[in-house]
């Protein structure tokens, strides 16, 4: 991990689960290029807590605009819609779960809360690759809400869903960049040993994961066209995270393949 990586995790820890580390002087060019980074990642929000976190630090020689920047980048607070799963059956699952805890004798909203957190990283690794905000979001839960959670009923409910080693990955990253304890996470029976390098990948190819995706298009001439650049992204993807969720995975594509399909102009 070079300095700018690094200095971008010391960030995103100090900004979403308040962990101080002083950062390392940088040239103006790359702060520059962390910036960039961040405003990639949609993560400027995070990271302008984290900057402000480090206005004393005397080795933190960022840019002084480098803050009023990157709010200018940072995301607006949007309605979260309800996490899903693209399996038909497994989703049926999960919205039994989410409309039946709550009416439980044993009712844990805050295990319910992480579930849905859980689901929603799981969609956005498939769709898009994985999301540092989402997962700051599940690292920031953790450390302010885990101890309300009851995590032998989210082990279950991992289980019933299929999800239970994606969930592993999600805590795995975690631990491997935002230096979280295993014993802090229960789902993490193992730490997944490609947690790092795919994340790594993530600071990498996140521009391009994250472009407008299409599979098939309709030319004026009435002929179907289809984006075998994007296709062939999308199947990586998928083989890439097959083996923690063959049943979601494969879900995942064929829904997105088919809508495609039905987005076809007539």
């Amino acid at each position: 991990m070079n300095i700018l990586q690094r200095n971008f995790f010391r960030l995103l820890r100090s900004g979403a689960l308040n962990e101080y580390e002083s950062l390392e002087p940088m040239s103006l060019y790359k702060w520059q290029q962390l910036a960039k980074l961040i405003e990639r990642q949609g993560v400027a929000e995070i990271a302008v807590k984290g900057l402000r976190n480090h206005t004393f630090d005397e080795s933190a020689n960022f840019p002084k605009t480098m803050i009023d920047d990157l709010q200018a980048h940072a995301a607006t607070s949007e309605k979260k819609d309800l996490p899903r799963l693209s399996n038909r059956l497994l989703n049926r699952r999960l919205r039994k779960i989410q409309k039946g805890e709550r009416h439980q004798i044993d009712a844990s909203m805050p295990t319910l809360d992480l579930l849905n957190i859980i689901v929603r990283n799981i969609s956005l690794i498939l769709n898009n690759g994985i999301s540092l905000s989402a997962i700051s979001e599940l690292g920031s839960y953790l450390r302010t809400r885990g101890d309300k959670v009851d995590f032998v009923k989210l082990d279950g409910w991992l289980e019933k869903l299929h999800i239970k080693r994606l969930a592993q990955l999600e805590g795995s990253i975690l631990i491997s960049v935002f230096e979280f304890d295993q014993d802090e996470i229960p789902f993490v029976e193992k730490v997944e040993p490609e947690a790092y390098p795919l994340i790594l990948r993530t600071l990498e190819h996140t521009a391009t994961d994250t472009t407008e995706e299409w599979h098939f298009r309709q030319r004026k001439t009435g002929f179907v066209v289809n984006n075998s650049k994007v296709m062939r992204r999308n199947l990586r993807r998928s083989i890439r995270y097959i083996n923690y969720a063959p049943i979601e995975t494969s879900s995942n594509f064929l829904n997105n393949f088919a809508k495609s399909l039905s987005e076809i102009e007539e």
